[in-house]
This record gives C-alpha cells, sequence and structure tokens, in this order.
C-alpha cells in the first residue's frame, strides 16, 4: 500500500511517517511538503533507518508521484497568529486546504484512493474535502476525535493505575470546544467503569476536563502535539491497509445515525479497505446524544461562516 503524506516535513506529518515507518505494514511512503528542502530532509532521514525495520520505499516526491497512491494523509495546515480568531484562522487554513485539493485532483487520483484528512479544522475540512474531490462520501475519512479518545483512555488508565490499553472510551462529536466524553459505554478489560470504586462525577469531570486541556498543555511545554497523533494517524491507516474493521472514532459524513445528517463528526464507525464501511449507533445517555447533537449544530453553523 502507497501512503502520500501531505505536509510530511512537519512535525504532525514526519511524526506520523515514523510511526507508519515503525509499523512496517505499508510497502511505500512518500513525503511530500510547500517547503520541497524540509521535505527531503525528512525523507532522507527516515530512509536512512529503513535497514532497520522492513523493506519499505520512503523518499520525497511531488503531486505527481503521488497519483498511484492509495491512500493520502493530508496534515498541512497553519498556526494561529497573535489576535487572529478562531475563524480567521479557519478560513486561512480553507484556503490552503483548498489549493491542496485541487493539486489532488489534477493528478489524477485513482477512483478508489482513500482521502485521510489530519489538518484542523479537522471535520470542516474533511467535509470540504468531500465535496470537492467529487468520491464517494465512505473515501473521506477526517481523524476526529482519535486523538482525544486515546488521551481520554489515556488518562483514566492512569488515574486507575492501569494499563492503558485495558481503558475503553470514546469521545465523540467534534474535534474542538464541543467534544462529547461517552461515559455510558466506558469500560476497564471488558467490565462496566461504572461499577470501580471512585468512578463518578467528579472522577468524570476531573478526567474529562484534563482530556480538553491536553492539546493546549503540550503547546505549552513543547510547541505541539506530535508523537500522540503520530501514532493515532497510524492506527486509522492500519486499518484501511489491512482491512481491519476496525471500530474507531473518526470523523466522516453523517447518514443519519444518532439523527445527523450533512455535517462531519465523529461517531463509532468501522474503517477497512474502502474506507468508511458503516456508522455504529450504539445506545448513549440522553445528556451524552443531546452533547452530539449540540456538536453537530455548532459545526454546520462553522461552516455556514466557511469562505
Amino acid at each position: 500500500m502507497k501512503v502520500t503524506i501531505i505536509g510530511g516535513g512537519g512535525r504532525v506529518g514526519s511524526n506520523a511517517a515514523f510511526a507508519l515507518q515503525c509499523a512496517g505494514i505499508v510497502s511505500e511512503i512518500q513525503i511530500l511538503d510547500a517547503n520541497t528542502e524540509m521535505g527531503e530532509g525528512e525523507a532522507l532521514d527516515l530512509m536512512h533507518g529503513s535497514s532497520c525495520i522492513a523493506d519499505q520505499r520512503i523518499y520525497a516526491g511531488d503531486y505527481g508521484r503521488a497519483a498511484d497512491s492509495d491512500m493520502f494523509v493530508i496534515t498541512a495546515g497553519l498556526r494561529r497568529q497573535p489576535d487572529e480568531s478562531r475563524l480567521d484562522l479557519i478560513n486561512r487554513n480553507v484556503s490552503l486546504f483548498l489549493q491542496i485539493l485541487e493539486s489532488i485532483k489534477s493528478t489524477g487520483t485513482r477512483s478508489d484512493a482513500i482521502i485521510f484528512v489530519v489538518s484542523n479544522p479537522v471535520d470542516i475540512l474533511t467535509q470540504l474535502a468531500g465535496q470537492r474531490l467529487g468520491l464517494p462520501w465512505s473515501q473521506v475519512i477526517g481523524l476526529g476525535t482519535m486523538l482525544d479518545t486515546a488521551r481520554f483512555r489515556s488518562l483514566i488508565a492512569g488515574e486507575l493505575h492501569l494499563a492503558p490499553t485495558q481503558a475503553k472510551a470514546l469521545i465523540l462529536g467534534e474535534h474542538g470546544d464541543s467534544m462529547v466524553p461517552i461515559w455510558s459505554s466506558a469500560t476497564v478489560n471488558g467490565m462496566s467503569m461504572g461499577k470501580l470504586k471512585g468512578f463518578g462525577p467528579a472522577f468524570q469531570s476531573r478526567i474529562f476536563e484534563q482530556t480538553k486541556g491536553s492539546g493546549a498543555e503540550v503547546i505549552r511545554r513543547k510547541g505541539g502535539a506530535g508523537w500522540a497523533v503520530g501514532l493515532t494517524i497510524a492506527e486509522v491507516v492500519h486499518s484501511v491497509a489491512l482491512d481491519r474493521c476496525q471500530l474507531l472514532p473518526v470523523s466522516s459524513l453523517q447518514q443519519g445515525s444518532f439523527g445527523l445528517r450533512n455535517v462531519c463528526l465523529s461517531v463509532p464507525t468501522v474503517v477497512g479497505r474502502k474506507g468508511v464501511q458503516q456508522h455504529v449507533e450504539i445506545e448513549l445517555w440522553p445528556k451524552e446524544l443531546q452533547g452530539l447533537q449540540n456538536s453537530a449544530r455548532s459545526l454546520q453553523s462553522t461552516f455556514s461562516k466557511v469562505g
């Protein structure tokens, strides 16, 4: 499987490339970046380590060489400037993103290619990609709340002094302020989390507030997220590459689940070789369902202002 990482010279793109290299599952990784020298440097550094892991082709390329890609991972994006509003940043990133989409279209991309959006605001850009590329909606996926969910699970496990892989809980909705913690189905090694000592409103509030603030904390301490987001990107790519049919909280166009339509956000989604295979409508507490619907309305309001 060939994966092209657009924005692969940046922190998120290069960390995703490293995670994909370490797993040794995809056969070909192309690094594409507006900063050509940076992209070439990252590809060269990764290639130097290729003999230690797996027989993969890793190189810096361009849109022309990307035409036969099985999957495009879009990580390119702009950072917020001082005194800039959130909507201003969104519109600047939308402008950059539309240029990237036009470049992808100009390559004569394969009809079965998967477009995987990581750039923020991920839900808005995922919806734009679906509109502009003309691909089936199932082939356009956003990272959504994958990173939020990974942080959520790790923080739960840390608080309970358990192995992180045993905590299973979801963040759904927007990757942003209106994200929704799903406590109703949270488990630890198959056991309901609600039956554990200490689980209650105070525990839930503390963990969720830490989850929401995790991104800002990482930015404050080291300048931006990289390793964890790289691993969550790799998890989605591998679910496609191996047709794993994993149930993941990725963002995609909603087709009626939870009463939601014409908005991209994260719900439990089966991801396989053809992209989104189905949305799974799990039972939610009333306040969780309301939160998910509020998240959809917030995103629809933002999307209407983009341009």
